[in-house]
């Protein structure tokens, strides 16, 4: 494996309390020296000038779709998409046909995964048999086989018996559960946040307290059990309130927030435009702020995509029938940087400690450049513009609230485990 040495960048890494120009070593897939300056030695030169050198993103929330619906993405080009956003791990969730919930469709993704060799794909498996919220399913098989944490994303865990002792079960393994936040009664087959958007539209509303009160009800089961709690892309400030207090009386609870909750209002659904249906729904404009702040003050962990690519006969629909979900992984950098960097609200290292060194440490490893640490490397052009055009997408799924957006933020180079990818 040749030696590769990444020259004359400013290095960001949260994880090392690193920030400054640095030349980064890379050998046989390990970073090997960080210093101001190194020689070659041999090793091919990357030319980093002008540019941040930092971990690689991880991505705690990605929809590969595969086995099942190949139609909407495959691994493979759920893979290339990571790479195009600078994502060298992802985490795949378990709503795939059949559901994640036993080793065999475990061993297939990650076999899948191995086969494409792009980035590091680490599964996420179901908490439930099928996802129907009835019956646990063996964690020990799951977790032998590689997971590393386990949810029913897609639907919530609504039984508080069962999720009393899937936290009880999880927590011998010392891994999270991961719930998608949502009271079924209070969601009510809703398609949009419930506010003045939603009247005007005429279109079924849904409620902040339907992720709060389930964020509530959760946060009192792990402090019953001592489990590990994670919540899926958050969206109400009243869940970040709940969780901030949570976390100050030593209550384990992690959590996540999407690039376009952070981004984007539900007046973004104006027009019926079924690009900007997701769930948990855009919310109100101090929603938003909320989740910044959480972002801000360490409330919430990490920025996860929630990449969940459709078919464009799917999305095409009519409001009510489109299926929630868009695809994130490809503007998830330019996003971020747009709505948190640009506006003074995170700094750079606030910035690489949401989208890599914090989710690595949920999904158990990655998202540094210390010395020995498995060469997970992004470069990237911090002022170089773009604009949205999810045509150009290699994700399956092209739709996007941003598409005809100009972002700033574009990855140069992706760097897996030592190699060149992309």
């Amino acid at each position: 494996m040749a030696k590769l040495l990444i020259a004359g960048g400013r290095v960001v890494d949260p994880s090392t309390k690193r920030e400054g120009r640095f030349d980064v070593l890379i050998d046989r897939g390990k970073i090997a020296d960080v210093q101001p300056a190194i020689a070659p030695n041999g090793a091919t030169r990357i030319d980093a000038a002008g540019k941040l050198v930092v971990p690689g993103f991880v991505d705690l929330h990605t929809h590969l779709r595969q086995p099942g619906r190949e139609d909407k993405e495959t691994i493979e080009t759920g893979c290339q998409a990571a790479v195009r956003g600078g994502f060298t791990t992802v985490c795949a969730m378990p709503n795939t046909t059949p559901a994640m919930d036993h080793r065999g469709v475990v061993d297939l993704v990650h076999q899948e995964a191995a086969r494409v060799g792009l980035v590091s794909v680490k599964a996420i498996g179901a908490i439930t048999k099928g996802r129907e919220g009835r019956e646990l399913t063996d964690f020990g098989e799951l977790f032998d086989a590689g997971c590393i944490a386990l949810s029913d994303d897609g639907s919530p865990l609504a039984d508080a018996f069962l999720m009393r002792r899937a936290l009880e079960y999880a927590k011998l393994f010392g891994r999270p559960l991961i719930q998608h936040a949502e009271d079924p009664a209070l969601f009510a087959s809703g398609v949009m946040h419930e506010g003045l958007v939603s009247t005007t539209l005429g279109l079924r509303g849904v409620p902040g307290e339907a992720e709060s009160v389930m964020v509530a009800r959760d946060l009192a089961l792990t402090e019953l059990t001592g489990g590990w709690i994670h919540f899926a892309h958050l969206s109400s400030a009243q869940s970040v309130a709940l969780i901030r207090d949570a976390k100050r009386r030593g209550i384990r609870v992690t959590c996540e927030v999407t690039p376009h909750h952070l981004a984007l209002t539900h007046e973004a659904v104006e027009g019926f435009r079924t690009e900007a249906k997701v769930n948990p729904p855009l919310r109100a404009e101090a929603d938003r702020l909320a989740l910044i702040e959480g972002l801000r003050d360490g409330t919430i962990d990490c920025i996860a995509t929630d990449h969940a690519p459709h078919t464009d006969w799917e999305k095409e629909a009519d409001f009510d029938a489109a299926p929630f979900g868009i695809s994130g992984l490809e503007t998830a950098l330019g996003v971020c940087v747009e709505t948190l960097i640009k506006p003074g609200r995170l700094t750079w290292p606030q910035l690489i400690q949401a989208l890599s060194t914090a989710p690595a440490k949920i999904a158990g490893g990655g998202g540094t450049l210390s010395v020995g640490a498995q060469a997970d490397v992004v470069i990237l052009d911090p002022a170089a513009e773009w604009t949205v055009d999810p045509r150009t997408f290699v994700s399956k799924g092209r739709h996007s609230p941003f598409a005809g957006r100009r972002l700033s933020g574009v990855v140069t180079q992706v760097i897996v485990k030592g190699h060149e990818v992309g």
